[in-house]
């Protein structure tokens, strides 16, 4: 992070921002729903340094969208909100090595947030930093994107940053009755059954380095969302996996649940105590990145063997050889929040979920589902 601070570094640095051209102090940028505006066109090579934006709302409705070197696709393509580690279109303060946020209206939705970002992202021909309002309202953005340009190449072994979005809502668990922990979700998931059924958070082709992510949780259920194992698979399939976890807090780096807490390498953004059932949690490992040379799949378990049925969604952050295009984001309606009405029940209609499998039960999930029923005839979800 602070490698060329002692160091003579030949670079122009130079900020793209919506400051006003004319002079006065209508310094923020607004378009219309349905268009997408071109925020930085910076000419290689360089590297983005820093990016800062603050807005009202739109956190889930608007996309991030980051080119590099004139590819197809982008690399970069994540709602506004989860990309800076806030999900559920909730904003809070905290601080981490990669992004911070500060807001004077903790833990509440359609208030003003300002959002940064550290992360290095070279380039070697062009980046071009887009904003697409997919709202159905205007969207106003204050922003800035600092960079430095170079006379000289970079060096080959620099790597293009990438960072996708996924969602299940809600993931296709196979008891989501059974509480966490209970002895009727320890079921075995080995071997296929796990590579096939976990949530995933990356799937990524090419070779590069796997250096975190961010998970929302929106807890249907009400009891504990985790002890799933974090599985991560490198240059194809095998068992046991390259990296098998013990759990998800302790992936998250935390224990014993997740902490109300925000360090620079771990820890939640927000908190489910704080928000009546919606959590976003992150884990940053540039010190231990986990490297692959042809492909990776970084899963975790939704509840020990996937038994629970939550909305889950995750931004990945990862490094790669060459610009690879990031996962295509569902539409609006199939992104945006599960609200509770005025009763306090979860409101998920059809319309808005996006479920990509759900898994059928096996012999001895189907064992444990009666089980379950047996001893408890009239416990239902929350």
């Amino acid at each position: 992070m602070y490698r060329n601070l002692t160091k003579a570094v030949k670079a122009k640095t130079g900020r793209f921002s919506s400051w006003d051209k004319s002079g006065r102090n209508a310094d923020v940028w607004w378009w219309a729903p349905g268009k997408s505006r071109v925020l930085a066109d910076i000419k290689g090579p360089g590297r983005i340094t820093h990016i800062w934006m603050t807005q009202f709302h739109h956190y889930r409705e608007c996309l991030l969208k980051i080119t590099w070197d004139n590819a197809k696709a982008p690399s970069v393509l994540v709602p506004l909100g989860d990309f800076f580690c806030l999900g559920h279109g909730i904003v809070n303060s905290f601080e981490s090595a990669f992004f911070t946020a500060s807001t004077s209206h903790n833990n509440k939705v359609l208030q003003g947030c300002a959002l940064n970002c550290y992360i290095q992202m070279p380039f070697r021909e062009r980046a071009v930093i887009e904003l697409v309002n997919e709202s159905a309202e205007e969207h106003a953005n204050y922003f800035y994107v600092d960079y430095e340009t170079y006379d000289e190449p970079l060096p080959d072994d620099e790597l293009y940053f990438h960072a996708e979005w996924r969602r299940e809502n809600p993931f296709g668990g196979w008891g989501g009755e059974i509480m966490a922990n209970a002895p009727e979700a320890d079921i075995v998931n080995t071997e296929k059954l796990a590579w096939d059924n976990n949530y995933v958070i990356l799937d990524a082709k090419g070779s590069g380095h796997y250096i975190g992510c961010n998970l929302s949780v929106t807890n249907f259920q009400g009891s504990w969302w985790g002890e799933g194992d974090d599985m991560i698979w490198v240059d194809g399939y095998k068992w046991p996996p390259d990296l098998h976890g013990t759990g998800s807090e302790d992936y998250l780096n935390q224990a014993w649940g997740m902490q109300p807490n925000a360090y620079l390498r771990n820890g939640s953004s927000i908190h489910e105590h704080n928000t009546n059932g919606y959590q976003t949690s992150y884990v940053f490992h540039p010190e231990n990145p986990v490297r692959f040379n042809k492909s990776i799949k970084v899963t975790i378990e939704h509840g020990h063997g996937n038994h629970l049925c939550n909305e889950m969604a995750s931004t990945a952050y990862w490094y790669a050889d060459k610009p690879y295009p990031a996962a295509k984001v569902p539409p609006v309606a199939k992104r945006l929040a599960v609200l509770r009405d005025a009763t306090g029940k979860w409101t998920n209609p059809k319309a808005a979920q996006i479920t990509s499998r759900v898994i059928s039960p096996n012999k001895e999930m189907r064992e444990m589902k009666a089980k379950w029923k047996k001893a408890h005839p009239k416990r239902k979800m929350a």
